[in-house]
């Protein structure tokens, strides 16, 4: 086989020309279509429609301190901390290493941007393609190539380079579009990780408060059992009625009753932690103690207009809403003619000893036009088409902006109530509870009937778990709150590279 003449120019030289007046030709082009504006920030200065107090109420004992209102407090990225559980954190570190969830959306973010990379490649960029070929052809009679019957072989070996001229600028509004679609991925990945990292750390609070009305249920049953063998003892000598007994009974039965649905519910929760951790459910998960629990003294009111950029469904949305925008460009540029322009450069021989040789030099230039004439009003349909995504994108993300600061008034609302809540239910539980020993002693020195005993033992029951379902309502709204504002991602370029760094996760950081 031959070889390439030292004197022979370049092949790429040849289409120097042709990529750089097709390059300057896309860069001089217009681009059609919107040009994509960031949505105003909400017009509006607060959360609620009466002001909030400066701090919530208190009360005595564990998880009952005041919280303090602080406005345009930032967030820390891991604001599980605050809540000083090493249990909790524990978990949620885990929960962010091994997480399918997480995998699957740290997956779809590279997706995202290796389509966008290879829309880049495919756009912006000459297709360069080096063919080599053989052909051993018979001729026909109507052909006027040779004799009929004649047989002759063909060779030949080329590189070629076709390039579309993004004039109207629809190539690059389809990149913009593909890399909108990469920063909705991103968000996502960040909602991603702000659902798993809360739904761990209220499953926490959750198993915590169970666990603790377990141990409540527990004690109380222990109780009225020595109540119920102090009544056998006085039914012996005939000092009650048995039916004082029996009613006793009855409701250490009744109290036991309540202790499978209670182990149920922790035997659920431990399940669920489990699945949140990348775990199977026969995994051991820690023992929380809510009483250890510390409930964070401060709470962060963001400035409605950051909250838009910090909530990650919100930036995901206005993502959607730029890549409808983008396409509306892409529709308008399809409107008009495309400009396309090719060149090859090779040899062409009948005997493939000779096809490298000047005598063989082929090459070819080409420009193509193609103007859309008649489709059937199917380019117009499908601008439109576009036009009316952008607005439903539209639509939704006022949606997505309006479900957020409700979810914020909510929550910062929940929290002053819950306060008053624990706050009544901790005063009903002492009182229920000094009613009961009150009631035991003149119970037993015959002061009081057996009623009242009985009365005075179900109220504290119920006042004590209700306390401790209280006292957890406020943890589990004060994690809600840092969901709902945003959990504090934007405090590192790279919080989840970070994060997963922290635990050794296997992710891969774009």
């Amino acid at each position: 086989m031959g070889h390439l003449p030292m004197h022979d120019h370049s092949v790429l030289r040849r289409f120097y020309p042709l990529i750089f007046i097709g390059l300057a030709t896309a860069l001089a082009g217009c681009m059609l279509g919107p040009d994509f504006k960031h949505p105003d920030a909400p017009k509006t200065n607060g959360y609620t429609a009466k002001p909030l107090p400066k701090h919530t109420v208190a009360t005595p004992g564990a998880g009952g301190k005041p919280q303090t209102y602080v406005v345009n407090r930032d967030i820390p990225v891991a604001w599980w901390e605050l809540f000083h559980d090493k249990n909790i954190s524990a978990l949620v570190e885990q929960g962010i290493a091994n997480s399918p969830t997480m995998a699957a959306a740290q997956a779809s973010l590279i997706n995202a941007q290796e389509t966008l990379n290879a829309q880049i490649g495919n756009s912006l960029f000459p297709a360069f393609n080096a063919n080599v070929g053989g052909t051993r052809q018979r001729v026909g009679s109507g052909q006027g190539l040779g004799s009929p019957g004649d047989v002759f072989n063909t060779f030949n070996a080329n590189v070629s380079v076709s390039y579309t001229l993004d004039v109207f600028g629809g190539a690059r509004r389809e990149i913009e579009a593909l890399a909108a679609q990469v920063d909705y991925q991103q968000f996502n990945l960040i909602a991603t990780y702000l659902t798993l990292t809360s739904n761990i750390v209220i499953t926490s609070l959750n198993l915590a408060s169970i666990t603790a009305q377990i141990g409540a249920t527990h004690d109380l049953i222990k109780a009225a059992e020595g109540e119920l063998r102090l009544m056998k003892d006085q039914y012996a000598l005939g000092a009650i009625p048995l039916t004082n007994v029996l009613a006793q009974q009855t409701l250490v039965d009744q109290t036991k009753a309540t202790l499978p649905p209670l182990q149920q519910q922790a035997i659920q929760a431990e399940h669920a932690l489990a699945a949140l951790i990348g775990r199977f459910p026969d995994t051991e998960i820690p023992h929380l103690v809510l009483n250890k629990i510390r409930l964070p003294k401060d709470i962060p009111i963001s400035l409605p207009s950051n909250l838009v950029r910090q909530r990650p469904d919100v930036r995901a949305s206005e993502a959607l809403l730029h890549a409808a925008s983008a396409q509306i460009g892409v529709a308008t540029a399809n409107l008009f003619p495309q400009f396309t322009l090719s060149a090859a450069d090779g040899w062409s021989a009948d005997v493939a000893s000779s096809l490298f040789t000047p005598s063989t030099k082929v090459w070819s230039l080409a420009s193509q036009i193609t103007q859309p004439i008649f489709h059937g009003g199917a380019l117009f349909a499908s601008r439109r088409a576009a036009i009316a995504a952008y607005d439903q994108a539209g639509a939704q993300y006022q949606q997505t902006v309006l479900q957020a600061f409700q979810n914020v008034a909510d929550t910062l609302r929940a929290l002053a109530n819950d306060a008053r809540t624990f706050q009544a239910q901790k005063a009903a539980e002492i009182a229920a509870r000094k009613n009961w020993v009150i009631t035991r002693q003149q119970f037993a020195l015959g002061g009081v009937s057996y009623i009242n005993l009985l009365s005075a033992e179900q109220s504290y029951q119920q006042s004590r778990i209700s306390s401790i379902q209280a006292q957890a309502a406020r943890y589990v709204d004060t994690a809600t709150l840092y969901q709902a504002l945003g959990g504090g991602w934007w405090n590192r370029s790279s919080s989840l590279c970070d994060a997963a760094n922290r635990t050794n996760a296997s992710l891969q950081c774009p």
